[in-house]
């Protein structure tokens, strides 16, 4: 368990249905010292107001969608996601969304907290009964071999790297995508760790050589 004489872990929570919302609001309320839910809406709502980006997000992807083939947008708040889904099509969707860790909606508290705190210090976190949705995982890390595809990066994912191969800064990027610089930096973060390169220069050369940005 955290040291509560820690700061607790800030979280937010997404989550399209009221009632689903207020559910996981009690639960996570209930955790004591632990946690400490600095916000909960639906996407738009937390997208649209601009905090501090907190430690880790919880995003509850409701009900499987009628159509199959809908694809999940993902909140992008400035932190690691950990995704509640119902099967592992869902589960797919949402780790190629951008979750790095998947459970099922109805798991128990201590579970759900002990991965949260697991995300939010950058581990991956997937429960047994989702472990075929890892693939899009593994296909994203193959960035090492050349082989990234276009779809491994988030849509505001791109637009960085497009801000990137203009040579910005992540306070320019901020700037110019209207979010925060904390927030600029998880995603040039992410777009480097899945292009598998450590500098902004090397990620615009790999990029350019994919085909995802043209100098």
């Amino acid at each position: 368990m955290l040291d509560t004489s820690l700061a607790p872990l800030r979280l937010m929570l997404v989550a399209e249905d009221p009632l689903a919302r207020g559910a996981l609001s009690r639960v996570l309320g209930e955790q004591g010292a632990e946690l400490l839910v600095v916000a909960a809406g639906t996407r738009d709502e937390l997208e649209s107001s601009r905090g501090e980006a907190p430690d880790v997000v919880l995003w509850d992807t409701g009900l499987r969608p009628p159509d199959p083939e809908a694809r999940l947008e993902a909140p992008e708040l400035g932190a690691p996601l950990l995704a509640l889904v119902t099967d592992e099509s869902v589960g797919e969707q949402a780790v190629a969304a951008g979750a790095r860790g998947l459970l099922f909606r109805d798991v128990a508290p201590a579970p759900l907290v002990a991965a949260l705190m697991a995300v939010s210090r950058g581990l991956v976190v997937y429960e047994p009964g989702l472990a075929e949705s890892r693939a899009p995982v593994r296909a994203g890390s193959s960035a090492r071999a050349g082989s990234l595809g276009p779809d491994a990066l988030t849509p505001r994912e791109r637009e960085v790297l497009a801000l990137l191969a203009e040579g910005l800064s992540n306070k320019a990027i901020a700037d110019r995508l209207s979010i925060s610089d904390h927030t600029a930096k998880f995603h040039v973060n992410a777009v480097l760790s899945k292009l598998g390169v450590q500098r902004r220069t090397e990620a615009v050369v790999r990029a350019a050589r994919m085909g995802l940005v043209t100098l």
